[in-house]
């Protein structure tokens, strides 16, 4: 049977677009948003720099140009722990835009940082009180004859005059929220209020106001007294779309659990817990790692939450705890392969997921540079591919950098041993009002849409 026909075609991209395997590691990127218009796009590297991109209102269609690229982190100590801190940029969010300026929040393992980015004028001296031959200019004094006194002869007086001389993209800390957490801080998710945002690490979760930088509450916290008995660890956290008083976070054991800050300051009592129980005929060594959640969002009505795990994707209503509404197997080909993948640390690879803006359909990466777009039920699976034969395909008119499957695939249509565990598709982010796509992988920046 032919398969159905779909309209996503590769767009744009940034990078490398060479074929040179020199790629460094501080160009990795590490994380992707689109701000609240879908006019503005940010990336984080594991080089610590965050790069901001424009929607090219030249252009038909959704292109981007570059808009600025600043220093965010830069590597640190902590000397009371002996710990090398990187600078890799580990989260995005931006700000909703209440003036001409734009506010992001970017973090590493340790610090979170508020920028303020905006055009600034740059003004040169045109004209100076200097004579040509670089004398200064003295106003006439005076005349001393009489009782009066003569007005200044002005004509001889010139003061400095500034002119316009270029406009440019500046990018300043406004706050810098640090020594907040003893662990690397996983998520960062700014509510609803516009106010206050939440900062989630391995055990904890704490609550920030933005204009207080040196004050936080802690709301969660998971962190047993005896260390040696800890057996989860926070993966996610997110702020309810339209409740600010509602917040989710992910665990390591594969539940999601619902905070509501309404029913006490510290909410280690969740009010809601999304967990399946695990069919104890395939349990296995790798169990507890492959059902460690690595992502969770909230659709743009908060009625529904997405997860990803290492071998799934989940979609829970928020009304229904026990079980989820849709589960859909990414990566069923390679059960047969976790002894391989823990071994070369794949298994542990946190892939992100996110709701179409309309939340309608649902996107996550995989290996290969293969990412996977399915409608709300399921049903469908576009699977499209980010990689330099791309840009080959786009200029001979060519399709095979499209590809579209069903959700009912076998086992056997994957050659398993042919995958290339190094490319993958960790982060991406989806136009909040249009079908485009923005996918990292490794060191560029792929732009897709739906024509």
């Amino acid at each position: 049977m032919a398969e159905p026909e779909h309209n996503w075609k590769f767009a744009q991209c940034f990078g490398d677009k060479g074929d040179s395997d020199d790629i460094t590691e501080a160009d990795i990127i590490s994380t992707v948003e689109f701000d609240h218009t879908g006019d503005y796009l940010a990336t984080g590297d594991k080089g610590g720099r965050v790069v901001l991109f424009e929607r090219n209102e030249s252009k038909r269609g959704c292109e981007y140009k570059f808009h600025t690229e600043f220093q965010s982190h830069e590597p640190e100590f902590d000397y009371l722990k002996s710990l090398e801190i990187e600078e890799k940029i580990n989260k995005i969010k931006w700000c909703r835009r209440q003036n001409a300026a734009h506010f992001l929040l970017s973090t590493n393992d340790k610090t979170i940082k508020l920028w303020k980015v905006f055009e600034k004028t740059l003004k040169i001296v045109q004209e100076t009180p200097l004579h040509q031959d670089g004398i200064m200019l003295r106003p006439s004094l005076p005349t001393s004859n009489n009782l009066g006194t003569s007005p200044i002869a002005a004509g001889n007086l010139r003061l400095p005059k500034l002119t316009h001389h270029d406009t440019i993209i500046a990018a300043v800390p406004r706050k810098i929220y640090a020594n907040a957490h003893a662990y690397h801080i996983n998520s960062i998710s700014i509510n609803s209020d516009g106010e206050t945002y939440i900062s989630a690490d391995d055990l904890r979760i704490n609550l920030w106001n933005l204009d207080v930088s040196d004050q936080s509450f802690n709301i969660v916290d998971i962190k047993p007294v005896n260390m040696e008995e800890l057996t989860e660890v926070i993966t996610a956290a997110e702020f309810h779309p339209l409740h600010c008083n509602l917040f989710m976070y992910s665990s390591s054991k594969g539940t999601i659990k619902l905070g509501d800050m309404r029913e006490s300051a510290l909410c280690d009592q969740h009010s809601k817990v999304f967990e399946e129980e695990e069919d104890p005929s395939n349990k296995s060594f790798f169990s507890e790692i492959i059902s460690s959640i690595s992502d969770v969002k909230f659709s743009k009505d908060g009625r529904y939450i997405l997860s990803r795990d290492y071998l799934t994707l989940k979609l829970w209503d928020i009304n229904m705890e026990n079980k989820p509404v849709k589960t859909i197997n990414i990566h069923d080909h390679l059960r047969n392969k976790l002894c391989d993948l823990y071994e070369n640390d794949c298994i542990f690879d946190k892939f992100e997921c996110t709701f179409s803006g309309d939340g309608s359909s649902v996107l996550t990466g995989s290996y290969n540079n293969y990412f996977h777009i399915y409608d709300h039920e399921g049903k469908s699976d576009i699977t499209l591919q980010a990689d330099k034969s791309a840009f080959k395909a786009k200029r001979v008119g060519s399709a095979k950098n499209k590809m579209t499957m069903t959700g009912n695939r076998k086992r056997d249509d994957f050659n398993v041993d042919a995958i290339d565990f190094n490319k993958k598709i960790l982060h991406a982010s989806w136009h909040p009002k249009e079908n485009s796509i923005a996918v990292a992988a490794t060191n560029n920046l792929f732009i897709f849409t739906e024509l």
